[in-house]
């Protein structure tokens, strides 16, 4: 739904960014192509699961390059890295913080003294929303599976512990070990990961030795709708591939951008119509321009970096995209030379997608 597609162009805009500014950049993005929410949804359309999960990884990889957001430079699939999650899972069993129990393996989240660091919780509050589902055998209401044992009618694999899958949890964390070692510098993701997603990932982590999983989080807020977050589960959605054929890839894209990414962001047809209005001015300055190479406008440059360098601000750096439209169109309208403010112009609106 449309959310998603904030948080692809979000991070999208992160990556650009600080290739701009010279870092060298290895953008990882998985795809869980095997989980319980895939396997319900199969189940329910009729459908083998890995079918299900192609067709899904294909309307996301179609909408994100609409949205003009650049490959990942890797993209790992789940189901192709089940021998790393095997092994991080038999390491994390020998350093005693999983167990297993009647075919699956739990974490010992209370094995763990800083569980909850991310999130800010403590385990006597996490404790008071425990609960455990039926034919479940962890010792510990807070304890979440690493594998999970065989179900009719389900994928399976080969493991120590007997057939079974991966948990959610646990592909992540083996396939950023397997892309980006020992600890890698930015994780993003929506605030809806924080907990239970994210703060597991970095048990599973560095409870298997990393020194430090991720060094910083960018996490960003939800996209809502009619003031409740969109999400499928509530059934407040807007399809993201049907806005995108409605009002144009880049015209989501700047409606995505035109608010904080820590930002929450509420779903409007009017801000979306505005965004293309917007779109169609920044475009008739473009077809106006004079062509050549000039030098940018570094007083431009520096306040869009200034915006950037604070927490990736796209809106403040719009600012400064909207303040160059409108001084190149001034000079243009006055025969003066404007292709210093054009060339600054032109960065920033590629930095920014």
């Amino acid at each position: 739904h449309l959310g998603h597609g904030r948080a692809g162009v979000a991070f999208d805009v992160v990556r650009r960014y600080l290739r701009w500014r010279g870092y060298e950049v290895t953008h990882v993005q998985n795809v869980t192509d095997i989980e319980d929410k895939i396997i319900a949804a199969a189940a329910e359309r009729r459908m083998e699961v890995a079918d299900l999960a192609a067709e899904m990884t294909a309307r996301f990889d179609s909408c994100y390059r609409n949205l003009g957001v650049e490959r990942p430079d890797i993209e790992p699939r789940a189901t192709e890295h089940i021998d790393q999650m095997l092994d991080l899972i038999e390491t994390l069993i020998e350093r005693g913080l999983a167990y297993p129990a009647g075919g699956d393996v739990y974490f010992s989240v209370r094995s763990l003294p800083d569980y909850g660091k991310l999130s800010g919780r403590n385990l006597d509050d996490l404790l008071a929303g425990a609960r455990v589902t039926v034919g479940e055998a962890k010792r510990d209401p807070l304890d979440f599976a690493l594998w999970k044992g065989a179900k009719p009618g389900e994928p399976q694999w080969e493991s120590p512990w007997g057939p079974g899958r991966p948990g959610w949890h646990i592909e992540c964390s083996a396939m950023a070990a397997e892309y980006l070692g020992d600890g890698f510098d930015i994780h993003g993701g929506g605030v809806d990961l924080i907990f239970p997603h994210h703060e597991n990932e970095i048990a599973q982590s560095e409870g298997a030795g990393a020194s430090s999983f991720a060094r910083y989080w960018l996490h960003n807020e939800m996209l809502n709708l009619g003031g409740e977050k969109m999400a499928k589960s509530t059934g407040h959605v807007i399809d993201l591939a049907t806005a995108i054929d409605r009002f144009g890839g880049a015209a989501v894209r700047l409606f995505y951008l035109r608010a904080h990414y820590r930002s929450p962001l509420e779903y409007s047809e009017k801000l979306l119509e505005d965004a293309g209005t917007t779109l169609e001015r920044l475009r008739a300055f473009c077809r106006r321009s004079p062509g050549g190479e000039a030098p940018a406008d570094q007083a431009l440059l520096d306040r869009f970096v200034e915006a950037m360098d604070d927490d990736f601000n796209t809106p403040d750096a719009l600012a400064v995209v909207f303040e160059a439209l409108k001084e190149g169109n001034r000079r243009l309208d006055q025969g003066l030379d404007a292709a210093s403010v054009v060339a600054a112009f032109s960065v920033m609106a590629g930095v920014l997608g």
